[in-house]
Protein backbone atom coordinates (compact mmCIF):
# COMPACT_ATOMS: atom_id res chain seq x y z
CA UNK A 1 0.00 0.00 0.00
CA UNK A 2 1.36 3.21 -0.88
CA UNK A 3 0.88 6.23 1.42
CA UNK A 4 0.45 9.35 -0.53
CA UNK A 5 2.30 12.48 1.49
CA UNK A 6 0.73 15.83 0.18
CA UNK A 7 2.28 19.26 0.03
CA UNK A 8 1.32 21.50 3.53
CA UNK A 9 2.54 24.36 4.50
CA UNK A 10 2.32 25.62 8.32
CA UNK A 11 3.40 29.29 8.34
CA UNK A 12 6.78 29.58 7.14
CA UNK A 13 7.48 25.91 6.72
CA UNK A 14 6.28 23.75 3.72
CA UNK A 15 6.69 19.86 3.88
CA UNK A 16 6.40 17.73 0.31
CA UNK A 17 6.87 14.28 0.62
CA UNK A 18 7.21 13.97 3.90
CA UNK A 19 4.77 11.76 6.38
CA UNK A 20 3.09 13.36 9.07
CA UNK A 21 4.61 12.82 12.48
CA UNK A 22 2.58 10.22 14.59
CA UNK A 23 0.57 11.99 17.44
CA UNK A 24 1.84 8.86 20.08
CA UNK A 25 5.95 10.14 18.81
CA UNK A 26 4.59 13.94 19.46
CA UNK A 27 3.21 13.12 23.12
CA UNK A 28 6.50 11.14 24.14
CA UNK A 29 8.81 13.40 22.66
CA UNK A 30 6.78 16.42 24.91
CA UNK A 31 7.12 13.89 27.51
CA UNK A 32 11.11 14.40 27.23
CA UNK A 33 11.09 18.17 27.39
CA UNK A 34 9.48 17.69 30.54
CA UNK A 35 12.24 18.75 32.49
CA UNK A 36 14.31 21.19 34.00
CA UNK A 37 17.68 22.29 35.36
CA UNK A 38 18.95 24.81 37.78
CA UNK A 39 21.87 27.18 37.60
CA UNK A 40 24.20 28.82 40.22
CA UNK A 41 24.27 32.84 40.17
CA UNK A 42 25.77 33.61 43.46
CA UNK A 43 25.82 33.49 46.50
CA UNK A 44 23.58 35.31 49.39
CA UNK A 45 25.21 36.72 52.34
CA UNK A 46 24.43 36.24 56.18
CA UNK A 47 24.35 32.23 55.16
CA UNK A 48 21.06 32.91 53.59
CA UNK A 49 22.11 30.09 50.61
CA UNK A 50 22.63 31.01 47.60
CA UNK A 51 20.56 32.30 44.39
CA UNK A 52 20.00 30.07 41.15
CA UNK A 53 17.95 30.11 37.66
CA UNK A 54 14.98 27.54 36.91
CA UNK A 55 12.08 27.64 34.74
CA UNK A 56 8.90 28.81 36.42
CA UNK A 57 6.32 27.66 33.81
CA UNK A 58 7.91 28.59 30.12
CA UNK A 59 10.79 30.75 31.71
CA UNK A 60 13.83 30.39 34.12
CA UNK A 61 13.33 32.95 36.79
CA UNK A 62 15.58 33.93 39.93
CA UNK A 63 15.10 31.56 42.92
CA UNK A 64 16.58 31.77 46.19
CA UNK A 65 17.30 27.98 48.51
CA UNK A 66 18.91 28.41 51.81
CA UNK A 67 19.93 24.46 52.29
CA UNK A 68 20.66 21.62 50.14
CA UNK A 69 17.82 20.08 49.12
CA UNK A 70 15.61 23.18 50.47
CA UNK A 71 12.57 24.35 48.99
CA UNK A 72 13.32 27.15 46.24
CA UNK A 73 11.63 30.10 46.65
CA UNK A 74 10.95 32.18 43.72
CA UNK A 75 11.66 35.98 43.55
CA UNK A 76 11.12 37.35 39.70
CA UNK A 77 7.99 36.58 37.26
CA UNK A 78 8.89 37.49 33.98
CA UNK A 79 7.60 36.57 31.20
CA UNK A 80 11.47 36.86 29.79
CA UNK A 81 14.04 34.66 30.98
CA UNK A 82 16.12 35.38 33.63
CA UNK A 83 19.63 33.44 33.70
CA UNK A 84 21.85 35.87 35.41
CA UNK A 85 22.26 37.65 38.77
CA UNK A 86 25.06 39.58 41.04
CA UNK A 87 24.49 39.97 44.49
CA UNK A 88 25.82 42.98 46.19
CA UNK A 89 28.62 42.35 48.39
CA UNK A 90 26.89 44.67 51.60
CA UNK A 91 26.04 42.66 54.23
CA UNK A 92 23.49 45.87 55.17
CA UNK A 93 21.70 45.67 51.65
CA UNK A 94 19.71 42.18 50.70
CA UNK A 95 20.36 43.46 47.11
CA UNK A 96 21.09 41.87 43.65
CA UNK A 97 21.76 43.12 40.04
CA UNK A 98 20.02 41.18 37.26
CA UNK A 99 19.69 41.35 33.33
CA UNK A 100 16.66 40.90 31.01
CA UNK A 101 15.52 41.37 27.46
CA UNK A 102 12.35 41.72 25.72
CA UNK A 103 10.99 39.40 23.15
CA UNK A 104 14.95 38.13 23.02
CA UNK A 105 15.76 41.33 21.27
CA UNK A 106 18.70 40.84 23.19
CA UNK A 107 18.77 43.89 24.07
CA UNK A 108 19.71 43.50 27.49
CA UNK A 109 18.69 46.09 30.49
CA UNK A 110 19.90 46.11 34.55
CA UNK A 111 17.93 45.88 37.23
CA UNK A 112 18.64 45.82 41.21
CA UNK A 113 16.00 43.69 42.97
CA UNK A 114 15.74 44.22 46.33
CA UNK A 115 14.88 41.26 48.54
CA UNK A 116 13.66 42.68 51.77
CA UNK A 117 11.17 45.64 49.67
CA UNK A 118 10.51 42.55 47.22
CA UNK A 119 11.02 44.88 44.40
CA UNK A 120 13.34 46.55 42.04
CA UNK A 121 14.28 48.99 39.52
CA UNK A 122 15.69 49.52 36.31
CA UNK A 123 19.61 50.99 36.72
CA UNK A 124 20.23 51.35 33.04
CA UNK A 125 18.20 53.73 30.35
CA UNK A 126 16.22 51.43 29.07
CA UNK A 127 16.87 51.56 25.54
CA UNK A 128 20.64 50.54 24.35
CA UNK A 129 21.74 47.10 25.56
CA UNK A 130 23.54 46.93 29.24
CA UNK A 131 25.23 43.93 30.61
CA UNK A 132 28.18 42.24 32.31
CA UNK A 133 27.31 44.14 35.89
CA UNK A 134 30.45 43.17 37.99
CA UNK A 135 29.99 44.99 41.70
CA UNK A 136 32.89 46.56 43.56
CA UNK A 137 34.52 45.07 46.35
CA UNK A 138 32.75 47.60 48.98
CA UNK A 139 29.46 47.37 46.75
CA UNK A 140 29.53 50.78 46.10
CA UNK A 141 28.98 50.99 42.83
CA UNK A 142 29.42 48.32 40.15
CA UNK A 143 30.60 48.56 36.46
CA UNK A 144 28.55 47.50 33.13
CA UNK A 145 29.06 47.86 29.45
CA UNK A 146 27.04 49.44 27.17
CA UNK A 147 26.05 50.67 23.40
CA UNK A 148 24.87 54.11 24.94
CA UNK A 149 27.42 56.04 23.33
CA UNK A 150 27.23 54.72 19.76
CA UNK A 151 24.79 52.01 19.59
CA UNK A 152 27.53 49.75 18.57
CA UNK A 153 30.85 50.20 20.99
CA UNK A 154 30.42 48.27 24.47
CA UNK A 155 31.96 50.50 26.36
CA UNK A 156 31.99 50.65 30.71
CA UNK A 157 30.00 52.47 32.97
CA UNK A 158 30.51 53.02 36.66
CA UNK A 159 27.09 52.88 38.02
CA UNK A 160 26.19 54.16 41.62
CA UNK A 161 22.73 52.81 42.57
CA UNK A 162 22.15 55.71 45.19
CA UNK A 163 23.53 58.79 43.42
CA UNK A 164 23.08 58.27 39.55
CA UNK A 165 24.51 61.67 39.20
CA UNK A 166 27.76 60.02 39.80
CA UNK A 167 27.30 57.85 37.02
CA UNK A 168 30.30 57.95 34.51
CA UNK A 169 31.27 56.02 30.92
CA UNK A 170 34.69 55.02 32.44
CA UNK A 171 35.85 55.33 28.27
CA UNK A 172 35.28 55.41 25.14
CA UNK A 173 36.78 53.46 22.76
CA UNK A 174 35.88 50.86 19.53
CA UNK A 175 35.29 47.38 20.00
CA UNK A 176 33.39 44.93 22.43
CA UNK A 177 34.74 45.56 26.72
CA UNK A 178 33.73 43.46 29.60
CA UNK A 179 34.77 43.72 32.82
CA UNK A 180 36.69 40.88 34.75
CA UNK A 181 37.94 41.90 37.92
CA UNK A 182 38.15 44.53 40.57
CA UNK A 183 41.49 45.11 42.97
CA UNK A 184 41.05 44.38 46.28
CA UNK A 185 41.53 48.05 46.99
CA UNK A 186 38.49 48.80 44.01
CA UNK A 187 41.39 50.77 42.35
CA UNK A 188 41.95 48.99 39.61
CA UNK A 189 40.18 46.93 37.08
CA UNK A 190 40.66 43.84 34.67
CA UNK A 191 39.38 44.87 31.14
CA UNK A 192 38.54 42.15 27.58
CA UNK A 193 38.63 43.77 24.35
CA UNK A 194 36.93 41.08 22.68
CA UNK A 195 37.53 40.95 18.70
CA UNK A 196 37.04 37.74 18.03
CA UNK A 197 37.53 33.76 19.81
CA UNK A 198 41.41 34.50 18.27
CA UNK A 199 42.03 37.62 19.57
CA UNK A 200 40.82 38.98 23.03
CA UNK A 201 43.26 41.64 24.48
CA UNK A 202 43.46 41.98 28.60
CA UNK A 203 43.56 45.99 29.44
CA UNK A 204 44.17 46.76 33.13
CA UNK A 205 42.27 50.48 33.61
CA UNK A 206 43.47 52.77 36.52
CA UNK A 207 39.94 54.53 38.66
CA UNK A 208 42.23 57.25 39.71
CA UNK A 209 44.13 58.29 36.73
CA UNK A 210 42.07 57.28 34.23
CA UNK A 211 44.96 55.28 32.14
CA UNK A 212 44.15 52.20 30.34
CA UNK A 213 47.26 49.73 29.65
CA UNK A 214 47.52 46.96 27.57
CA UNK A 215 48.64 43.69 29.24
CA UNK A 216 50.17 43.13 25.65
CA UNK A 217 50.97 46.04 23.86
CA UNK A 218 52.65 44.90 20.72
CA UNK A 219 50.72 41.29 20.30
CA UNK A 220 46.98 40.96 17.95
CA UNK A 221 47.62 37.62 17.72
CA UNK A 222 46.71 35.98 21.58
CA UNK A 223 43.29 35.43 23.23
CA UNK A 224 42.90 36.47 26.99
CA UNK A 225 39.83 35.83 28.60
CA UNK A 226 39.03 35.08 32.78
CA UNK A 227 40.68 37.31 35.55
CA UNK A 228 40.83 37.32 38.71
CA UNK A 229 43.00 39.88 41.07
CA UNK A 230 45.34 38.63 44.04
CA UNK A 231 44.07 39.60 47.37
CA UNK A 232 47.86 39.40 49.17
CA UNK A 233 50.37 40.72 46.12
CA UNK A 234 50.38 42.70 43.29
CA UNK A 235 49.64 39.55 41.23
CA UNK A 236 46.67 39.19 38.44
CA UNK A 237 45.77 35.70 37.44
CA UNK A 238 44.65 35.59 33.88
CA UNK A 239 44.28 33.45 31.12
CA UNK A 240 46.22 34.10 27.99
CA UNK A 241 47.11 31.34 24.78
CA UNK A 242 50.25 34.32 24.24
CA UNK A 243 52.98 31.31 24.68
CA UNK A 244 50.95 28.41 24.00
CA UNK A 245 48.50 26.65 21.84
CA UNK A 246 45.85 26.33 25.22
CA UNK A 247 44.82 29.36 27.10
CA UNK A 248 47.22 29.05 30.28
CA UNK A 249 46.84 30.31 34.00
CA UNK A 250 49.56 33.68 34.15
CA UNK A 251 50.65 35.86 36.82
CA UNK A 252 51.01 39.27 36.50
CA UNK A 253 52.72 41.99 39.03
CA UNK A 254 51.65 44.73 38.14
CA UNK A 255 54.69 46.73 39.66
CA UNK A 256 57.00 45.33 37.96
CA UNK A 257 54.85 44.47 34.51
CA UNK A 258 56.42 40.62 35.09
CA UNK A 259 54.33 37.97 33.42
CA UNK A 260 54.62 34.09 34.40
CA UNK A 261 53.15 31.22 32.90
CA UNK A 262 52.29 29.06 35.91
CA UNK A 263 51.66 25.45 34.75
CA UNK A 264 53.06 25.14 31.23
CA UNK A 265 52.65 21.60 31.05
CA UNK A 266 48.76 21.76 31.24
CA UNK A 267 48.15 21.33 27.75
CA UNK A 268 44.18 22.21 27.50
CA UNK A 269 42.19 25.26 27.98
CA UNK A 270 41.86 26.29 31.43
CA UNK A 271 38.42 28.42 31.67
CA UNK A 272 36.25 29.82 34.69
CA UNK A 273 38.29 31.34 37.96
CA UNK A 274 37.72 32.07 41.43
CA UNK A 275 39.40 32.98 43.88
CA UNK A 276 38.62 32.02 47.74
CA UNK A 277 37.54 35.14 49.79
CA UNK A 278 40.86 34.88 52.35
CA UNK A 279 43.16 34.32 48.86
CA UNK A 280 44.82 31.64 49.35
CA UNK A 281 43.08 29.21 46.89
CA UNK A 282 42.36 29.63 42.98
CA UNK A 283 39.98 27.70 41.66
CA UNK A 284 40.17 26.65 37.83
CA UNK A 285 38.44 24.29 35.44
CA UNK A 286 39.55 23.14 31.94
CA UNK A 287 38.36 21.87 29.00
CA UNK A 288 39.52 18.34 29.05
CA UNK A 289 38.28 16.26 25.92
CA UNK A 290 35.13 17.81 26.15
CA UNK A 291 34.53 17.56 29.78
CA UNK A 292 35.18 20.11 32.91
CA UNK A 293 38.26 19.29 35.13
CA UNK A 294 38.17 21.15 38.38
CA UNK A 295 41.29 22.20 40.16
CA UNK A 296 42.74 24.08 43.30
CA UNK A 297 46.11 26.06 43.42
CA UNK A 298 47.61 27.43 46.66
CA UNK A 299 48.41 31.24 45.92
CA UNK A 300 51.33 30.71 48.50
CA UNK A 301 52.98 27.79 47.00
CA UNK A 302 51.49 27.47 43.48
CA UNK A 303 50.66 23.71 44.37
CA UNK A 304 48.26 22.13 42.27
CA UNK A 305 45.26 19.43 43.20
CA UNK A 306 42.33 18.39 41.11
CA UNK A 307 39.10 17.69 42.69
CA UNK A 308 38.09 13.94 42.56
CA UNK A 309 34.89 14.31 44.09
CA UNK A 310 33.16 16.32 41.18
CA UNK A 311 31.46 13.52 38.39
CA UNK A 312 31.89 13.87 35.03
CA UNK A 313 30.16 16.70 32.93
CA UNK A 314 30.71 20.64 32.19
CA UNK A 315 31.14 22.83 35.26
CA UNK A 316 29.58 26.43 34.58
CA UNK A 317 29.29 29.52 37.10
CA UNK A 318 32.67 28.49 39.57
CA UNK A 319 32.19 31.11 43.05
CA UNK A 320 33.84 30.69 46.26
CA UNK A 321 31.55 31.85 49.48
CA UNK A 322 32.44 35.22 50.07
CA UNK A 323 33.51 34.11 53.68
CA UNK A 324 34.71 30.40 54.25
CA UNK A 325 35.93 27.42 52.15
CA UNK A 326 33.14 26.32 49.72
CA UNK A 327 32.89 26.29 46.08
CA UNK A 328 29.89 26.86 44.47
CA UNK A 329 29.01 25.73 40.81
CA UNK A 330 26.19 24.06 38.15
CA UNK A 331 27.00 20.55 36.83
CA UNK A 332 25.28 18.81 33.39
CA UNK A 333 26.69 15.55 32.46
CA UNK A 334 25.13 13.80 29.47
CA UNK A 335 22.50 12.05 31.66
CA UNK A 336 21.51 14.88 33.61
CA UNK A 337 20.12 18.41 33.45
CA UNK A 338 22.27 21.22 35.12
CA UNK A 339 22.02 21.23 39.46
CA UNK A 340 23.73 23.05 41.66
CA UNK A 341 26.35 21.33 44.09
CA UNK A 342 28.95 22.88 46.96
CA UNK A 343 32.13 21.46 47.15
CA UNK A 344 33.78 21.60 50.98
CA UNK A 345 37.23 21.99 50.90
CA UNK A 346 37.62 21.44 54.64
CA UNK A 347 35.63 18.20 54.60
CA UNK A 348 36.52 17.37 50.81
CA UNK A 349 32.69 16.69 50.61
CA UNK A 350 30.37 17.68 47.30
CA UNK A 351 26.74 18.55 48.47
CA UNK A 352 23.79 18.59 45.83
CA UNK A 353 21.49 21.93 46.58
CA UNK A 354 18.70 21.28 43.77
CA UNK A 355 17.44 18.19 42.23
CA UNK A 356 15.68 19.38 38.80
CA UNK A 357 12.87 17.62 37.45
CA UNK A 358 13.42 14.82 35.17
CA UNK A 359 9.54 13.73 34.38
CA UNK A 360 9.40 9.99 33.94
CA UNK A 361 13.09 9.38 32.82
CA UNK A 362 15.08 7.60 34.54
CA UNK A 363 18.71 8.56 34.79
CA UNK A 364 20.04 5.27 35.10
CA UNK A 365 18.53 4.46 31.49
CA UNK A 366 19.59 7.76 29.59
CA UNK A 367 22.67 7.30 27.66
CA UNK A 368 26.23 8.89 27.93
CA UNK A 369 28.81 9.33 24.91
CA UNK A 370 31.82 7.53 24.45
CA UNK A 371 34.75 9.39 22.77
CA UNK A 372 36.05 8.19 19.66
CA UNK A 373 38.92 9.31 17.47
CA UNK A 374 38.90 9.06 13.55
CA UNK A 375 41.73 9.29 10.68
CA UNK A 376 39.93 12.80 8.25
CA UNK A 377 42.45 13.23 5.04
CA UNK A 378 44.92 14.83 5.92
CA UNK A 379 48.14 14.38 8.09
CA UNK A 380 50.17 15.65 11.61
CA UNK A 381 53.80 14.56 11.93
CA UNK A 382 53.42 11.88 9.20
CA UNK A 383 50.58 10.55 10.79
CA UNK A 384 47.05 10.87 9.47
CA UNK A 385 45.27 13.75 11.55
CA UNK A 386 42.39 12.28 13.48
CA UNK A 387 39.05 14.22 14.59
CA UNK A 388 37.60 13.63 17.74
CA UNK A 389 33.30 12.76 18.37
CA UNK A 390 31.27 11.59 20.86
CA UNK A 391 29.28 8.84 20.01
CA UNK A 392 25.88 8.00 21.39
CA UNK A 393 25.08 4.07 21.07
CA UNK A 394 20.51 3.42 21.40
CA UNK A 395 20.42 1.37 24.55
CA UNK A 396 18.01 -1.26 22.73
CA UNK A 397 19.93 -3.63 21.39
CA UNK A 398 19.08 -3.73 17.26
CA UNK A 399 20.95 -5.56 14.12
CA UNK A 400 21.71 -2.46 12.88
CA UNK A 401 21.15 1.47 14.11
CA UNK A 402 20.43 4.76 11.73
CA UNK A 403 23.11 7.37 12.51
CA UNK A 404 22.55 10.58 12.82
CA UNK A 405 25.39 13.06 12.42
CA UNK A 406 24.86 16.17 14.80
CA UNK A 407 27.43 19.04 13.50
CA UNK A 408 28.11 22.21 16.37
CA UNK A 409 27.19 25.58 15.71
CA UNK A 410 30.13 28.43 15.53
CA UNK A 411 31.89 27.47 13.87
CA UNK A 412 34.40 28.58 16.67
CA UNK A 413 32.39 25.99 18.93
CA UNK A 414 32.74 22.86 20.78
CA UNK A 415 30.42 19.78 21.43
CA UNK A 416 30.33 18.95 24.76
CA UNK A 417 28.69 16.08 26.40
CA UNK A 418 25.78 18.25 27.85
CA UNK A 419 22.16 16.61 28.64
CA UNK A 420 19.67 16.89 26.08
CA UNK A 421 16.64 15.81 26.00
CA UNK A 422 15.89 15.35 22.19
CA UNK A 423 18.85 13.11 22.52
CA UNK A 424 17.85 10.83 24.74
CA UNK A 425 15.12 10.97 22.40
CA UNK A 426 16.14 10.25 19.95
CA UNK A 427 18.43 7.37 21.36
CA UNK A 428 15.36 5.28 23.48
CA UNK A 429 12.23 5.87 21.34
CA UNK A 430 13.45 6.40 17.60
CA UNK A 431 16.87 3.61 18.10
CA UNK A 432 19.02 6.88 16.42
CA UNK A 433 22.87 6.59 16.81
CA UNK A 434 24.04 9.82 17.31
CA UNK A 435 27.88 10.45 16.50
CA UNK A 436 28.90 14.64 17.21
CA UNK A 437 32.05 15.56 15.65
CA UNK A 438 34.56 18.55 16.15
CA UNK A 439 36.05 18.82 12.98
CA UNK A 440 38.77 21.11 12.34
CA UNK A 441 37.75 24.62 13.79
CA UNK A 442 35.89 23.36 16.39
CA UNK A 443 37.56 25.37 19.66
CA UNK A 444 39.47 22.99 22.71
CA UNK A 445 41.84 21.52 20.53
CA UNK A 446 44.12 24.78 20.91
CA UNK A 447 44.72 27.53 18.05
CA UNK A 448 46.12 26.12 15.36
CA UNK A 449 43.64 23.77 15.19
CA UNK A 450 40.96 26.35 15.43
CA UNK A 451 42.51 28.10 12.50
CA UNK A 452 42.26 25.28 10.06
CA UNK A 453 39.23 26.04 8.78
CA UNK A 454 39.92 29.64 8.17
CA UNK A 455 39.12 31.38 4.40
CA UNK A 456 39.85 28.84 1.53
CA UNK A 457 40.10 26.29 4.29
CA UNK A 458 36.27 26.20 5.15
CA UNK A 459 35.50 23.26 3.29
CA UNK A 460 38.26 21.38 4.95
CA UNK A 461 36.16 20.42 7.64
CA UNK A 462 33.17 19.51 5.26
CA UNK A 463 35.91 16.61 4.40
CA UNK A 464 36.58 15.83 8.08
CA UNK A 465 32.72 14.79 7.57
CA UNK A 466 32.95 12.52 4.47
CA UNK A 467 35.53 10.64 6.52
CA UNK A 468 33.12 10.18 9.06
CA UNK A 469 30.93 8.64 7.16
CA UNK A 470 33.85 6.91 5.55
CA UNK A 471 34.22 5.79 9.53
CA UNK A 472 30.78 4.84 9.85
CA UNK A 473 30.45 2.44 6.95
CA UNK A 474 33.02 -0.05 8.70
CA UNK A 475 31.30 -0.17 11.87
CA UNK A 476 29.29 -3.42 11.65
CA UNK A 477 26.12 -1.90 14.31
CA UNK A 478 25.78 1.02 11.92
CA UNK A 479 23.79 1.44 9.10
CA UNK A 480 25.58 3.36 6.60
CA UNK A 481 22.50 3.17 3.88
CA UNK A 482 20.44 5.69 6.65
CA UNK A 483 22.90 8.26 7.44
CA UNK A 484 21.27 11.82 8.30
CA UNK A 485 23.73 15.27 9.37
CA UNK A 486 21.72 17.74 11.35
CA UNK A 487 23.13 21.04 12.95
CA UNK A 488 22.40 24.77 13.24
CA UNK A 489 23.64 27.88 12.13
CA UNK A 490 27.48 26.77 11.42
CA UNK A 491 26.14 23.74 11.55
CA UNK A 492 23.02 24.27 9.40
CA UNK A 493 26.11 25.57 6.28
CA UNK A 494 27.72 22.15 6.97
CA UNK A 495 24.57 20.28 6.69
CA UNK A 496 24.06 21.67 3.16
CA UNK A 497 27.70 21.88 2.15
CA UNK A 498 27.77 17.92 3.12
CA UNK A 499 24.18 18.14 1.17
CA UNK A 500 26.16 18.84 -1.95
CA UNK A 501 29.44 16.85 -1.66
CA UNK A 502 28.01 13.49 0.06
CA UNK A 503 24.29 13.74 -1.49
CA UNK A 504 23.81 10.00 -2.55
CA UNK A 505 25.50 8.55 0.93
CA UNK A 506 22.74 10.58 3.09
CA UNK A 507 18.96 9.87 3.86
CA UNK A 508 18.51 13.39 5.03
CA UNK A 509 19.28 16.47 5.92
CA UNK A 510 18.70 19.04 8.47
CA UNK A 511 19.52 22.86 8.12
CA UNK A 512 18.44 24.42 10.94
CA UNK A 513 18.70 28.60 10.30
CA UNK A 514 17.13 31.62 12.29
CA UNK A 515 14.19 30.53 9.50
CA UNK A 516 14.02 26.97 10.74
CA UNK A 517 14.66 25.58 7.57
CA UNK A 518 14.68 22.17 7.14
CA UNK A 519 16.16 20.18 3.55
CA UNK A 520 15.60 16.45 2.88
CA UNK A 521 17.16 14.86 0.23
CA UNK A 522 15.68 11.54 0.83
CA UNK A 523 13.52 9.84 3.79
CA UNK A 524 14.69 8.28 6.53
CA UNK A 525 12.44 4.64 6.92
Amino acid sequence: MTVKMEKRKNGNLITEGIPEIPPIVEQRLQEYHNTKEAQFLDWLANEEGLLVSTRSGDAAQIHAVQNPAAALDQLTFFSEPIINAKVRPHANKRQFVFSKDEGGDEAFQLYLFDMDAESYCLLTNGLTKSDYPLWCNSGECLVYTTTSENGADMNPVLCYPEEPSKNEVLFSKDGYWYPLSWSRDDRYLAFIRYISIEDSRLFIFDTVSKELTPAYPERADISCRNAAWSLKSNCLFYTCNASSQFLQLYCMDWVTGEQRVLFPDLHWDIEALSLSSDGNTLAFTTNEYGYSCLYLMDTATFELTIVDQVPQGLIAGLSWHPTDARLAFSLNTATSPSDVFVWHAASQSLDRWTHSEMGDLAEQELVAPTLINYPTFDEVDNEPRNISAFYFKPPVPKKKYPVLIYIHGGPESQFRPFFSPVFQFYLKELGLAIIAPNVRGSSGYGKAFLALDNGYKREDSVQDIGKLIDWVEKQPELDHQRIAVMGGSYGGYMVLASMVHFNERLRCGIAVSYTHLTLPTKRIV
